[in-house]
């Protein structure tokens, strides 16, 4: 269930706007706006972005939440008014601040494609703040899909993915590393596996099951490096690993027995 009606309603009951100038404020008929509020349509993605942005909100929020007037008071659709503009003070924006990262996750990756350069919205992300030395331009994603997990190995769903900006302007890119490339529609985190030519790409993931596919660099409106990974999984040892462990334990018990045969 939708309460995007509800919160819209009650949006403009606290911003003392009518139907009509609501409307105007997204370019949407007024009729619209009552069809919204009485559950009969619902707005598009493009417009849920718009509101969301306009009144310091999440898409998430307006959509799953029905908000409260309490709730409301702590969004910029009253901090805006309340806050005079003397007292604000200049701050460094958080993607520019070194150690600290704009977190992206995927239930607001949609806004982030739309509004990536909209250094607003960046520092309303919530910020993270790692011990690296990436410096300042970083981002972290959490991880849809099973992709780039491989035998209890790789990139879990829901994992968290730091990493270092590419520029786009001539991106160097290696081979067998992996990037995130936020394109128009999605997030796609893949291996390099090769570079089919200086604008294409051919990509693969690490797990088997999905095979390779070629990108083209002109799809990117970002490219991230992944540098580090955050998980709540307790990764098992690998069949490697326990094979290894098990000979340096036969190794041990066969160096004691010809120590205690020489004593």
């Amino acid at each position: 269930m939708s309460y995007v009606g509800k919160n819209i309603r009650k949006i403009r009951t606290v911003k003392k706007l009518s139907q009509a100038a609501f409307a105007e404020l997204f370019g949407l008929a007024r009729p619209s706006v009552g069809a919204y509020e009485e559950g009969r349509s619902e707005p598009k993605m493009e417009t849920l972005i718009q509101i969301a942005q306009h009144f310091g909100l999440s898409v998430d929020l307006l959509l799953t939440k029905e908000l409260t007037v309490n709730e409301l008071y702590h969004f910029d659709i009253f901090q805006k008014e309340t806050v005079p503009a003397a007292a604000a003070k200049p701050a460094a924006r958080a993607d520019q601040q070194t150690g600290v990262t704009p977190f992206v996750p995927a239930a607001r990756l949609l806004e982030y494609i739309v509004q990536h350069h909209d250094s607003a919205f960046l520092d309303a992300l919530p910020p993270l703040t790692f011990p690296h030395a990436l410096g300042p331009a970083t981002r972290a994603f959490e991880i849809v899909g099973a992709e780039m997990q491989h035998q209890q190995q790789g990139l879990r769903h829901q994992d968290v993915v730091l990493c270092r900006r590419v520029d786009l302007a001539a991106p160097n890119l290696r081979v067998h590393r992996i990037y995130a490339f936020v394109t128009q529609s999605k997030l796609l985190v893949r291996r390099l596996a090769e570079r089919i030519s200086d604008s294409r790409l051919r990509l693969r993931a690490d797990n088997p099951d999905y095979g390779t596919e070629e990108f083209v660099l002109e799809q990117a409106l970002e490219i991230w490096e992944v540098k580090a990974v955050f998980t709540t999984h307790l990764r098992p040892p690998s069949t490697m690993e326990e094979r290894l462990t098990r000979l340096e334990r036969q190794v041990e018990e066969l160096l004691a027995r010809l120590s205690e045969q020489e004593d």
